[in-house]
């Protein structure tokens, strides 16, 4: 597994008003096009008097997946400019709607191509940003006398500390990146004298500050 990448921590609702049409943009994390699919319907059984529920979404590292759809607007005008805010950004394992209250002027094949990126634009400006890593879940396992130090070597190293928690000996989870697992395992074995090891899992994606 290989991957690193900016995606949204969470859902951004914005609104945009042009010429008295009205942008509503939902920005929405997904896993896959199902759950992207899931989130447009979801815009448009919301705002059913709403004349355009556009879209664009993209996905995988690399952002391999890449999808628009202009519902309506004229062809270009809508989800191909969402699809550039998006993929501009450098996010992934994201979808934008937006949906469109028109407002009775007609903004020509340019102002709609302007519009509907602004839109997305806006509301990519408001997310807070998370990176998806690769890392390899691990745990030791020490005495109260050894973990302490093996904790503060970690963090110094620039390790993820995910968790410590203490019972009758004290459990230190970790999340290392591929090319820090062999140093780790030195680490602990040197620190506790080989009274300790490391356990690991499968390597996954996780989410990390941006």
């Amino acid at each position: 597994m290989s991957a690193e990448y900016e995606t949204i921590a969470g859902p951004v609702d914005s609104e945009l008003e042009i010429s008295r049409s009205r942008f509503l943009t939902r920005l929405e994390r997904v896993d896959d096009e199902e759950q992207a699919r899931s989130t447009i319907a979801a815009a448009r059984a919301a705002h059913p008097r709403a004349r355009h529920h556009c879209s664009a979404f993209v996905l995988g590292e690399g952002q391999r997946t890449r999808r628009s759809n202009d519902d309506g607007e004229p062809s270009g005008t809508a989800g191909a400019p969402m699809l550039d805010a998006l993929t501009s950004a450098g996010l992934s394992d994201v979808v934008a709607v937006v949906t469109r209250y028109f407002g009775g002027v007609l903004l020509g094949a340019g102002g709609l191509t302007r519009a509907y990126r602004a839109a997305v634009a806006g509301a990519v400006a408001q997310a807070a940003r998370v990176r998806r890593v690769v890392r390899i879940p691990a745990r030791v396992v020490a005495d109260y006398t050894l973990a302490p130090q093996i904790e503060a070597e970690a963090r110094r190293r620039g390790y993820v500390v995910a968790g410590v928690h203490y019972a009758e000996s004290v459990e230190i989870e970790l999340l290392l990146g591929v090319a820090q697992r062999d140093e780790a395992v030195a680490l602990v074995r040197e620190i506790s004298a080989g009274r300790a090891e490391l356990q690991f899992e499968a390597e996954k994606l996780v989410d990390l500050p941006a």
